[in-house]
């Protein structure tokens, strides 16, 4: 244990030029300390999981409380002051990063911190392996594709016994930015297979409803012909489709989802501490899996005082460190941050300091 906190404190050391006092860590034998409250995304909640037991173990005097509220709910709460730090799988609108620098009385550190494959999850007896084209999944979930053994998905599995079956498409109830994420991919890539625009909120009547990534896991558990999208870290024994990227399909794997990131653009207009970015939902590179969630979290960049500025600025250097990442992967099967991007977040959570 020992060990840990000294390796913790390390890293923390390590990401600062000049200052040691600025992670938080202050003299080899002090530790941070406080309540840290964060509220967002539920596909972030097994990586938070995971990094909570470690910081807490390293800073004993630290709490670090998460509700999986959903991305939406999350963004709000930050907003409105009721928690330091937000988990978001869409990054700030332009009218949400307006009203959390007038919160903040400062710029946002709006930094990914867990890049993560959505997985599109079925439940059908006798179907072990199924390949889907973005245009065929916006079909199913615009409902225009009711029954399994539709020609458009016997094209993609000519070796499938696909039953004479209905399909019950399974989306999420709640404000999410998995669901943005997945209309997103479905918006742009469909080829017009889906009609209802890149949204948070569920669109379309039809389908069955869920609450939170676990709902929807729970809700593709519990019928036959059921099919959601949800983290695939938290997918389980649920199948998992493969998407078709140019001539080849490909599996919803951390290493496929991880290569997106190569391809993505900055958001325009944004601040060096916003590392907003924009995934090419369209790549036909080989062996990239283009429905991916780049999950943020969010922050003031300035703080009330010293105390919150070291526990804030603590533990966005310990999530976004080497060790942070290695346990999200371990834990959540996320995508660590790659050498130079990881460094460019890392830079960013570096200007945290008091007011």
């Amino acid at each position: 244990m020992l060990a840990l906190a000294l390796g913790l404190s390390a890293c923390g050391a390590g990401n600062e030029d000049s200052s040691s006092d600025s992670s938080g860590s202050g003299d080899s034998g002090s530790k941070i300390s406080g309540t840290l409250n964060g509220a967002g995304s539920s596909a972030q909640e097994a990586a938070v999981a995971a990094w909570k037991k470690q910081f807490q173990t390293a800073n004993p005097d630290a709490t670090v409380n998460y509700d999986p509220v959903g991305s939406g709910g999350g963004r709000e709460q930050f907003i409105a002051g009721g928690v330091q730090f937000a988990g978001s799988d869409a990054y700030l609108t332009d009218e949400e990063l307006a009203s959390a620098k007038e919160k903040c009385g400062s710029d946002i550190v709006e930094v990914p911190t867990y890049v993560s494959p959505i997985a599109v999850v079925y439940n059908l007896d006798g179907v072990d392996d199924l390949n889907l084209s973005a245009k065929t999944i916006g079909e199913i979930f615009e409902g225009k594709i009711t029954k399994w053994d539709d020609a458009a998905i016997k094209a993609d599995n000519p070796d499938a016994d696909l039953p004479d079956s209905n399909i019950t498409a399974v989306h999420r109830s709640d404000d999410s930015g998995t669901t943005k994420n997945f209309t997103d991919y479905l918006d742009k890539a469909s080829e017009g297979g889906w009609s209802g625009g890149v949204v948070e909120t569920w669109p379309l009547k039809g389908g069955e409803a869920a609450e939170g990534t676990s709902g929807v896991i729970s809700a593709v558990q519990g019928g036959n012909g059921t099919i959601g999208y949800a983290d695939e870290s938290q997918a389980g024994e649920l199948g998992k489709a493969n998407v078709k990227v140019g001539d080849d399909f490909v599996a919803p794997t951390p290493e496929a989802a991880a290569k997106v990131l190569d391809t993505a653009k900055p958001v325009e207009g944004r601040d060096a501490t916003d590392i907003a970015v924009d995934i090419d939902r369209t790549t036909t590179e080989s062996g990239v899996y283009p429905i991916v969630l780049a999950s943020y979290q969010i922050a003031c960049q300035t703080q009330k005082d010293a105390a919150t500025a070291d526990l804030v600025k603590g533990w966005l250097t310990y999530v976004t460190s080497t060790e942070g990442q290695s346990a999200a992967a371990e834990t959540a099967g996320s995508a660590p941050l790659s050498g130079d991007f990881a460094s460019k977040v890392q830079a960013a959570v570096e200007t945290i300091k008091a007011s």
